[in-house]
């Protein structure tokens, strides 16, 4: 990693850790070729961070990378504070954020998990109530006092999961004739704001990373295309712990279902293309690098100039430039979502009696009719629909042609 890689993942390490509620009072960097096994890093800065650590009565010591147990049990006897690694920093702010079942549901099996094998050395420290960074979810509870206990309450974590999965899969058979769009992107990208623009929905929006946690599916409509469904849910980061990615992934089944990604991506970002890789790195680990994809390049109103859109549009075959918060945009996004839908039709044809009025009508709402004509009894139909739609008509078709014969 270059050194202007590692500051910035050192400023996103404050954002996190301001998001976690902590007060950062200095950072250190260390450029070091090889990463010492007992403390990560060597031993005139691990000397040098604890005097630090007095001379500003720090309380908790974070780091950027992820630490194993033997290194934060050696880091915290030297430094006599609290040690957390950017996993430990992101799963505290996940369970700040849960608010459904689903959610905090999720965070708990994650953090078990990322705590398990620390437990000999922090459990006790977690099962009191002291709060702070590092100390919600499962130590606030004291949910269990031995690895046996803990992988019991993993086991029935994931027996809940499965639960909430099943119950999941029973909503989406109910808007199974629904086209699904997808918003994926870094965390406070602007995800949520351009749902609330495009559905008129009303999702909880704030500039801080990880605003929300929880899927939300909103209806969507544009000229033609009347049955359309919105689903957003977390947002990325470099580094995401992968105890979250596996616990998420049920919440994530909603992406991975998705007709179409909306790549969301905040253009005022200094390495916002740095920001791309990682949310295409999460993609290619739920196995849907290949969806179809439009790049909306949002916040273009923070910017100063743009004169980098040509060669944006040039490097990116899908790409749309936006403002959430100020509607540009929208015209040209829409424009490319109805060419996609477009694009990925087919063109069908069925016989229905004309008595059957209620499966014309749904017929209607399916497709394009682009032809109508009448066989006897018949209505000779012609349309044009998506794959799924199709299907579905040609499955009210033939239930249709059985129950008459």
């Amino acid at each position: 990693m270059t050194r202007d890689r590692t500051l910035e993942s050192l400023d996103e390490l404050v954002l996190l850790a301001e998001t976690a509620g902590a007060e950062v009072v200095d950072r250190i960097l260390q450029d070091k070729r090889s990463l010492s096994p007992a403390t990560l890093i060597g031993k005139g800065k691990v000397h040098e961070i604890a005097q630090k650590a007095v001379q500003t009565n720090t309380r908790v010591i974070i780091f950027d990378e992820d630490l194993t147990p033997v290194q934060v049990k050696n880091l915290e006897n030297e430094f006599e504070r609290k040690v957390v690694d950017r996993s430990g920093l992101i799963l505290d702010i996940f369970a700040r954020r849960a608010r459904t079942r689903e959610a905090q549901t999720q965070v708990e099996l994650a953090q078990l998990e990322y705590y398990l094998p620390r437990l000999t050395r922090q459990w006790g420290h977690l099962s009191r109530q002291e709060g702070g960074i590092g100390t919600r979810g499962p130590g606030e509870t004291q949910l269990e006092s031995d690895r046996r206990m803990i992988r019991k309450r993993i086991d029935r974590l994931k027996s809940d999961l499965k639960k909430i999965e099943q119950q999941r899969s029973v909503r989406r058979k109910h808007r199974w004739d629904h086209q699904k769009i997808a918003l994926v992107g870094y965390t406070n990208a602007g995800k949520s704001s351009l749902l609330n623009a495009l559905s008129d929905a009303e999702v909880f929006v704030e500039n801080q990373l990880f605003a929300t946690l929880d899927t939300t599916i909103r209806a969507f409509s544009i000229p033609d295309y009347q049955k359309l469904l919105l689903i957003d849910t977390v947002g990325f980061i470099r580094k995401l712990p992968h105890h979250l990615i596996a616990s998420f992934r049920s919440t994530l089944e909603e992406t991975i279902e998705a007709d179409l990604l909306l790549h969301v991506i905040d253009i005022s970002h200094s390495h916002f293309e740095e920001q791309i890789g990682s949310v295409q790195g999460v993609l290619r680990d739920l196995g849907i690098q290949d969806k179809p994809v439009i790049y909306v390049f949002n916040k273009i109103d923070l910017l100063d100039q743009r004169n980098h859109f040509s060669s944006l549009k040039q490097r990116f075959q899908k790409a749309v430039f936006t403002s959430a918060v100020k509607g540009i945009g929208f015209g040209e996004l829409r424009r490319e979502i109805t060419q996609f839908l477009k694009d990925h039709e087919v063109v069908g044809e069925i016989r229905i009696p004309v008595h059957e009025a209620k499966v014309l009508a749904e017929i209607y709402n399916l497709a394009h009719v682009l032809e109508k004509t009448y066989d006897g009894e018949e209505a000779v139909i012609r349309f044009q629909a998506t794959v799924q739609h199709a299907s579905r008509i040609q499955s009210l078709a033939k239930s249709v042609h059985q129950e008459t014969e």
